[in-house]
């Protein structure tokens, strides 16, 4: 990554959690690589009562405790806390409040020599996305003749097509959209960037790369914890709009698209969003049979215990908001015509798993059928997210003796072992990436209303059926009917244990 230019980076919600875990962690690690400019400072927008001290104090607890880059080098450490300030919101759309830091930015921007360039962070509930905008908007903070200001909005972005529409016209009132950075956290990730590469820097796979060798492709995003003390928004949002709408959408769009005609932000997201647009819509009469909900129930999973979805902290005792969905999907163009895609996500599911399956047909089998004592697996190429960021391509192999006993084996590929490098934290290469106004791993405005077109039906329908979501016990892999889902095709879910781990043939 090239070093990021003078800036002053807003973060809006500065005393949040995701700041506390992931930002201002990022940001220190940007630093200790040497990618922030020396005309580089953090600044801090919340509602609670700090002083910059006291906010310099947290920033250095959490850098200590969530940063990447162990031992804390002490001097980068310092460097950056001293570029580190904070200003107190009475709320969010204050109008005082943002004249205050609209000052503070000014007089700190002479003094670190910003010139001015300013990257705002919006790391709140969405609820406060509109009013944020519109101040800084008044404020005049969006557009300045020699500098540049930039919208770095976290998701939700929306609830629903309508919703994102209206959020995108707000932004558009102040800000262009090369301006808006929508961000998905999932596109930081090195495996994730990786599927461009493997697809179309490597002759093998491309001329295979369609419903004629690929049977069918599943994408998990699996947590083994609920929903924690997010039970007020989760209650609101729900496994589809939460996970599927962006982190999962955005693996299939990555595996889907066709070619790009460069490796720029326009050509890239252009193809992505022709995935969308080609997803066979899905009609009411449907909805009951491609999707599947649940929500867990009370149980154990490893040493922790639930009381269930329903006991959970600010979560509705009568609330129909799934936990789990399982969604059978297809792309009607000419290279994935007929050939389904199936996504699953969900809360206390039998692991933390986030991961690509391309399985591929079967060949004949008719010279195995005979002699042949084991059965023969179908070949899976397996992209996996986290944890453990890698790829792995599951061959058949005989086994030695005598018999003719076929096992599957792994071909893999770890990023920690290969390049014997840790890969970056996804916040890190996103805000960078912000800051230097490359818009690859961010969403345009026509993306994210396209994927919430896709959304919008299925919703509607679970909102008019009668039925709720299926109970299912905690460390399972969600409702008996999403193995049906798949099992009635003549298809299985990737990982439940209906096969035999592949021996590792080859470790690259």
């Amino acid at each position: 990554m090239a070093t990021t230019p003078a800036c002053a980076l807003v973060i809006f919600g500065a005393s949040g959690d995701l700041a506390q875990r992931k930002l201002v962690p990022g940001i220190y690690g940007l630093a200790k690589e040497k990618l922030l400019s020396e005309q580089f400072m953090l600044v801090g927008f919340a509602r609670h009562e700090m002083t910059d001290e006291q906010y310099r104090d947290e920033c250095k607890a959490a850098i200590e405790k969530h940063a990447r880059l162990k031992p804390i080098d002490a001097e980068v450490l310092n460097w950056l806390l001293q570029r580190t300030y904070y200003v107190t919101a009475a709320d969010y759309g204050d109008d005082q409040s943002h004249k205050r830091l609209q000052d503070r930015l000014t007089e700190l921007d002479a003094v670190h020599g910003t010139g001015g360039n300013r990257l705002f962070y919006l790391s709140t509930p969405p609820a406060q996305f509109e009013p944020i905008i519109d101040c800084l908007g008044q404020h005049g903070a969006c557009s300045y003749e020699k500098a540049v200001r930039r919208l770095l909005v976290e998701k939700p972005f929306g609830t629903d097509l309508t919703s994102a529409r209206e959020l995108n016209a707000i932004a558009h009132r102040y800000f262009d959209e090369s301006q808006i950075f929508r961000i998905d956290h999932f596109l930081g990730k090195e495996t994730v960037q990786n599927l461009m590469v493997m697809r179309f820097a490597n002759a093998i796979f491309e001329p295979i790369w369609n419903y004629k060798y690929i049977d069918h492709v599943q994408i998990t995003v699996a947590e083994s914890l609920g929903v924690g003390t997010r039970g007020g928004y989760y209650d609101k949002s729900g496994a589809l709009r939460d996970m599927v709408q962006n982190h999962i959408f955005q693996l299939m769009a990555l595996v889907a698209m066709e070619p790009p005609v460069a490796l720029d932000a326009q050509s890239i997201r252009d193809e992505k969003v022709k995935v969308y647009r080609s997803i066979r819509a899905m009609r009411p009469v449907h909805v009951d049979q491609q999707t599947v909900r649940g929500q867990y129930t009370g149980g154990v999973i490893g040493t922790v215990t639930t009381a269930g979805y329903l006991k959970e902290k600010d979560v509705a005792a009568n609330s129909r908001t799934e936990t789990f969905t399982a969604i059978k999907l297809f792309i009607d163009n000419w290279r994935w015509s007929g050939m389904p895609f199936f996504l699953r996500t969900g809360k206390c599911l039998s692991e933390k798993v986030s991961e690509v399956v391309v399985r591929f047909r079967s060949p004949p089998l008719t010279l195995f059928q005979k002699q042949c004592e084991s059965p023969v697996y179908p070949n899976d190429l397996i992209i996996r997210v986290q944890p453990d960021e890698g790829i792995s391509w599951r061959l058949n192999g005989k086994m030695p003796g005598g018999s003719m006993n076929i096992r599957s084996v792994a071909l893999d590929f770890s990023y920690k072992s290969t390049f014997h490098a840790e890969a970056p934290e996804a916040y890190e290469r996103l805000i960078a990436d912000a800051m230097t106004g490359d818009q690859t791993l961010f969403i345009r405005a026509d993306e994210v209303e396209a994927a919430w077109a896709v959304i919008d039906p299925i919703e509607i329908a679970w909102a008019a059926s009668k039925r709720g979501p299926e109970p299912y016990a905690p460390g399972t892999w969600g409702p008996e009917s999403a193995q049906k889902l798949i099992e009635l095709d003549g298809r299985r879910w990737h990982g439940n244990g209906e096969e035999p781990e592949p021996i590792i043939a080859c470790s690259l």
